[in-house]
């Protein structure tokens, strides 16, 4: 084994160039969720020249690649999509374009995360040109819409394509470190009803805004007393916009909406953090409603799969089998212990683990203050190291499996 991980480190150093190449090629191509198509092409163009034994694109836009045909189905996955570049002013160079120099690579999705589907691609080749393959299957998964409905691409996969691996490999960034869980999270609104009348003589009216302001207060106080959990931290609570009908602007409003944005932490879930909105006095004095919001956006083929925007919590036991075969790799291919941790922000691991109960563990390259900031860069060093991880991954899974056996 050990001289196999040599093999397989040197392989992931000897491609550094490819997978930079192919990485730079993804980030000119603009792949904002909903509009992936032509990025998915080229995907499936790079695993192609590289000898996957499959690739496929499904109805829902995802391109999943396979290698090899055993019983064990371990499957990685990147979601492709990118958020937009926001001010044009606050980058340096062109994100699309975006720049190389001898340790980075920079432009939009270059950690977030895009890197990590660099790094899968050929691994994979690694797989086919040393002869690793063994009692597995290896999907390779690009998905879509991640940043608008995390975890949506793998409710589609898990329950209309009946794809259920032993586990899944979330490439998100995580500095080369192990993580093996994060928050989940929800999206509600809050809505106030008022009756409008004339601006001039607002006492003829109900105003749905002042209606909705001691909720607001109330919301930010709620924020300080969520529950804390020792591994994944505290529960949170946001208003991220709010929104107002009425008439005209001479009017008393008629109507008020706030978005909530809700990060659930270990032990609470979609039905406590409603009733805790609803349980908050001035919600009752207002006799307001509260409910999560629906996602139902069309994928760049035109296919719909609808969904509430609750995205479960999930933590994976530091002493399960993949978490330990995870970081046995990383021991093999490094010489070190890795560090295990946790995500701050959402994965598709949300639906995987979250909802469906199949175990998920994160190792990417990037760092996760990269996501969604201007002058987003990714490190040379982390693609070629996750490349030699996800390449390794499979090997030290069957050889526990074994031993459990």
């Amino acid at each position: 084994m050990k001289k196999t991980m040599q093999a397989i480190h040197r392989a992931a150093q000897k491609y550094e160039a490819d997978i930079t190449a192919f990485l730079r090629d993804m980030i000119r191509i603009p792949s904002e969720s909903g509009d992936e198509k032509k990025v998915v092409l080229r995907i499936k163009e790079e695993m192609e020249k590289v000898g996957f034994d499959e690739v496929r694109i499904d109805t829902m836009g995802n391109i999943i690649g396979r290698v090899g045909h055993g019983k064990h189905v371990i499957a990685m996955d990147a979601h492709i999509d990118t958020v937009g570049i926001g001010d044009p002013d606050q980058w340096t160079f062109d994100p699309y374009e975006g720049f190389e120099d001898d340790k980075h690579i920079g432009g939009r999705g270059a950690s977030d995360q895009e890197g990590g589907m660099a790094s899968m691609v050929y691994a994979g080749k690694i797989i086919k040109e040393l002869g690793l393959e063994d009692d597995y299957t290896l999907l390779i998964t690009g998905t879509v819409q991640e940043e608008d409905c995390d975890g949506l691409c793998w409710q589609y996969l898990i329950e209309q394509e009946k794809l259920r691996p032993d586990f899944v490999v979330i490439t998100e960034p995580t500095s080369c470190n192990i993580y093996r869980g994060h928050r989940g999270r929800m999206e509600m609104k809050v809505t106030t009803k008022g009756v409008s009348c004339h601006g001039s003589a607002p006492e003829r009216g109900d105003n749905a805004i002042y209606k909705m302001a001691p909720i607001i207060q109330e919301i930010e106080q709620l924020n300080t007393r969520l529950h804390d959990d020792p591994f994944l931290g505290k529960g949170t609570i946001t208003i991220s916009e709010i929104f107002f009908s009425s008439p005209s602007r001479c009017a008393v409003a008629d109507g008020c909406t706030i978005s909530i944005d809700r990060r659930l932490t270990h032990g609470e879930t979609h039905e406590t953090a409603m009733a805790e909105i609803r349980a908050l006095p001035s919600f009752k004095a207002a006799n307001a409603t509260v409910e999560i919001y629906d996602y139902q956006k069309p994928s760049y083929t035109g296919f719909v799969y609808p969904t509430q925007a609750f995205f479960p919590t999930w933590v994976l036991a530091h002493d399960h089998i993949v978490c330990e075969a995870t970081v046995d790799a990383y021991k093999a291919l490094f010489n070190a212990e890795p560090t295990v941790d946790k995500w701050t922000f959402s994965t598709n691991a949300v639906s995987i683990m979250g909802r469906h109960d199949i175990p998920c563990i994160g190792f990417g390259p990037g760092h996760e203050d990269q996501a969604h900031a201007p002058n987003e860069i990714t490190f040379k060093d982390e693609l070629v190291k996750a490349c030699a991880m996800y390449a390794a991954i499979p090997l030290h899974y069957l050889n526990h499996k074994r031993k459990e056996a």
